[in-house]
């Protein structure tokens, strides 16, 4: 999360919390006709007779936010928060899961996309990500549109006994959810339908094809998805996702995001473009865990202090100094339950502490400690007033 912050911090990004629940229509914008809202949206009427919804996906918050409070544009903001879909849990994605994203209104300035894009890239880098692929295309607008979809359609409709059995109904109604569907007849079926970068308006293709140069003159590797339209009916112009070739390729995306010009005046506000993007936390751990590119962190335990001491009853030495070992910002722990000193040894073991301070009968008596290294074995007597000093010192 540090990471993240960092990178779009940087690029002038302020964080946004929105709300766990909104009243339902703000996600209904999304597209009543797509899976988040149609079948994924968990929503409910409170005690007041509103109809709410749990946060599905973090834009359309952020937006409201954004129509609500008219902040001065461009309006630049990243979140971090849970989202809630009602679908079968797979790898990385939960009922409840967690992601982080950013949001850019007020201009529709094809840098701006390179902007975001080139940020989505750059944390998958920052975190040590290499196996990760970057697809792009553009979906226009609503000139150019409208024309793709009668050409998809038709092509769909001679070819609808192929689809799987969910787009062999749907397909006339939303052909553009048949070329994201993954089942191998849709797959096998779309091989050759129509590309919506060859019915680009002459805007729209400007506009995707200075994104195209703005990414290759940062080094950023983008490769042209014609299939790719995201989930969301909000999208236009600019889409993208990344997704990790180290997974497996039916759960790959660990995230994406794209062009919104609509969403604002959808929600209520003037009209006003937008484009962001959201990663799922829990796919990207995956994607780290399969790229092993974070070593085993060390515990956060440093010193593990034993107390077998009879006097005070047992545990008020370990009491001390494992809260003046915490005042000097050392991880530090305890036993309790007045343990046997072995029983002690062996919960310090499992801390993963590296030091272990000692105190008994003797060192309470001369107000010292034994101070061991639990890897080598090694230990010294030190006066307890010395003792963080010593211990500090081998830390270092």
């Amino acid at each position: 999360m540090a990471r993240f912050a960092g990178r779009v911090e940087r690029a002038g990004y302020g964080l946004v919390l929105s709300p766990l629940f909104e009243e339902v229509g703000v996600f209904e914008r999304v597209g009543e006709g797509t899976d988040v809202v149609r079948k994924e949206m968990y929503d409910f009427e409170d005690k007041g007779g509103r109809h709410l919804a749990l946060r599905p996906e973090g834009t359309a918050s952020v937006v409201r936010g954004y129509v609500q409070h008219r902040p001065p544009v461009p309006f630049k903001a990243w979140y971090v928060a849970p989202n809630f879909r009602y679908e079968r849990p797979q790898a990385g994605r939960f009922r409840q899961h967690h992601q982080v994203g950013i949001e850019a209104l007020g201009t529709d300035d094809a840098d701006l996309d390179v902007e975001v894009v080139a940020l989505a890239w750059s944390v998958c880098r920052d975190l040590g990500l290499t196996r990760i692929d970057l697809l792009v295309n553009s979906l226009g607008d609503d000139a150019c549109r409208p024309s793709y979809l009668d050409a998809l359609r038709a092509y769909l409709a001679a070819r609808v006994d192929e689809l799987c059995d969910e787009h062999r109904s749907r397909a006339a109604d939303n052909p553009l959810r048949v070329l994201d569907c993954k089942r191998p007849a849709c797959r096998a079926a779309t091989d050759g339908a129509p590309r919506m970068v060859d019915h680009l308006c002459e805007p729209c293709a400007a506009h995707f094809g200075r994104v195209i140069a703005g990414l290759d003159a940062l080094g950023v590797p983008a490769r042209l998805e014609p299939r790719l339209v995201r989930g969301l009916d909000y999208y236009t112009r600019t889409t993208f996702e990344l997704a990790a070739s180290a997974l497996d390729s039916a759960q790959n995306a660990v995230g994406g995001g794209g062009r919104y010009d609509k969403l604002a005046e959808a929600l209520g506000g003037p009209p006003t473009p937008g484009i962001g993007f959201g990663m799922g936390i829990e796919r990207l751990l995956l994607a780290c865990d399969a790229e092993d590119v974070f070593p085993v962190p060390e515990g956060a335990v440093e010193v593990f202090v034993l107390d077998t001491a009879r006097e005070g009853g047992g545990g008020s030495h370990a009491t001390v100094v494992t809260a003046e070992l915490r005042e000097a910002g050392i991880g530090a722990d305890r036993a309790f339950d007045r343990r046997s000193m072995k029983s002690q040894f062996k919960q310090a073991d499992r801390s993963g502490a590296r030091l272990a301070v000692v105190i008994g009968d003797r060192e309470a008596a001369e107000g010292t400690a034994t101070l061991r290294d639990l890897r080598t074995g090694d230990q010294e007597v030190v006066a307890r007033a010395d003792l963080v000093g010593h211990v500090r010192k081998q830390l270092s």
